[in-house]
């Protein structure tokens, strides 16, 4: 039975992640950038001032809301997560170093994309019975398309129900005690015979911690990822630039492997990975799991925003997708490339690539701060998902689950910490690329209404 299910996940997951999936993927990206003016080239120093030095502004939120910059905060905590880590990982490992080139293609059509559904997200939201705002793919297909569609926004609500206790939570809290375990071996703190148990234990705190988090609302959740996503970011870049200044006369060939690799990736593989599709499909593929573009997702916790303008807000997504992919993607790429690990190309690789790029950099001691950043990068995510998971069981059945729905799925962490999670993470993989297709058909139908939008607000 498992190797049927195995199986039939494996039909679906190679046709949605395959040709036609990155055909509507960076075609509908193509149409945004062009319909828009290239908006995320044309307006990138505007989206930076105006993101950037939020940072720095003290601000409160009316009820029913969050600030501006919680709300980027609570969607970059989703995105930015193992797939920055284990994702880029995986795609160097079967594309090739020319995979990081097309993960960069993807994050510059992508920054339209997630510009657009953060544009849609918030004109289309509504206020639901507890007077917060709720909004998302499944609101702007229900309020911007007629009522045909609505079993669309239906569609992708179950999609991402499905996806959130794998992609969201299990695989997440794998990641943590897999990296814990790994630092107390490191150190000769626990015997192989007790990981095990310690994992167990590590699974039972994130679930008690989670489910303070999530039962707190939105405000909670908010506040929480805007202390833990810029420190945990901070972290990870400074250890990755170290890497790269202490291997900084590799950084020219890095590049040169990226840049020749992209369109010849035999020349660098050793001919394993020899064909210019796989690097292309391994680079978008990756880029997208990171920043979501396309997914829509985290449009749903820009919706939650306390602003009046729909494109301000929507400028948040061009630096989420900046901050995610060009910036901790390229990281991590170069913490692996610049480091000279030997890479097993064509082998399936994780976070176990990246964290040996720091090991041969810095010495075993880096192993403690690799755990940190990686509790950090899947703790917020977990978070993030859960509000994504609670909004679209809401949509689905009203405000009365949303509680069940998150204990529930704190509980779910038990059993990511403490089971092989291979079989579950390709399904969860797989209901995430379905998610994309609902999302995709929505802001190709309202394109005309993101150009409006945008015409009006710098009219």
């Amino acid at each position: 039975m498992l190797e049927l299910i195995t199986n039939i996940n494996n039909i679906v997951n190679d046709f949605v992640w395959g040709v036609p999936a990155m055909v509507c993927i960076i075609g509908v990206g193509i149409l945004l950038s062009f319909r828009t003016g290239f908006i995320q080239i044309g307006k990138f120093h505007y989206a930076m001032k105006s993101t950037v030095l939020k940072i720095f502004q003290k601000q409160d939120a009316k009820q029913g809301s969050v600030t501006p910059f919680q709300a980027v905060c609570t969607a970059l905590a989703a995105t930015v997560g193992t797939g920055n880590i284990a994702g880029v990982a995986g795609a160097i490992a079967i594309g090739g170093p020319g995979a990081v080139f097309w993960m960069w293609v993807s994050a510059l059509l992508g920054m339209c994309t997630k510009f657009s559904e953060v544009t849609l997200a918030v004109h289309y939201r509504e206020k639901n019975s507890h007077g917060d705002y709720v909004g998302g793919p499944m609101y702007y297909i229900k309020n911007g398309l007629s009522k045909n569609w609505r079993w669309l926004a239906t569609a992708y609500a179950v999609f991402c129900v499905l996806t959130v206790f794998g992609t969201g939570n299990a695989t997440q809290v794998n990641t943590i005690t897999a990296s814990i375990n790994s630092a107390l071996l490191n150190f000769n703190i626990i015997s192989e015979s007790s990981v095990k148990i310690v994992s167990l234990t590590i699974g039972i705190i994130i679930a008690i911690v989670v489910a303070l988090v999530l039962l707190g609302g939105i405000k909670r959740i908010a506040k929480v990822t805007e202390m833990l996503v810029p420190f945990m970011a901070i972290l990870y870049v400074i250890l990755g630039f170290g890497v790269i200044i202490l291997n900084i006369e590799r950084v020219p060939g890095v590049f040169n492997m990226i840049f020749k690799g992209a369109f010849t990736p035999a020349a660098f593989t050793g001919g394993i990975v020899g064909s210019l599709f796989a690097s292309m499909k391994r680079g978008v593929s990756r880029g997208i799991f990171s920043n979501e573009a396309g997914l829509g997702t985290g449009s749903i916790a820009h919706a939650t925003a306390d602003t009046n303008s729909a494109v301000e807000q929507g400028v948040f997504g061009i630096f989420e997708v900046f901050a995610d992919t060009i910036v901790i993607c390229t990281l991590t790429a170069l913490t692996i490339l610049c480091s000279g690990i030997p890479i097993e190309y064509g082998a399936a690789a994780g976070a176990e690539l990246t964290i040996s790029g720091f090991i041969a950099t810095y010495g075993n001691w880096v192993s403690i701060f690799t755990a940190i950043a990686m509790c950090c990068f899947a703790f917020s995510t977990i978070l993030g998902w859960g509000l994504y998971g609670a909004r679209a069981v809401e949509y689905l059945a009203g405000v009365k689950l949303i509680k069940p729905f998150m204990f529930v799925y704190s509980l779910v962490a038990i059993i990511g910490a403490t089971m092989d999670l291979g079989l579950l993470w390709s399904i969860a993989d797989t209901f995430n690329g379905l998610m994309a297709i609902p999302n995709l058909v929505a802001l190709f139908l309202l394109s005309g209404v993101v150009v409006k939008l945008v015409r009006e607000h710098w009219k």
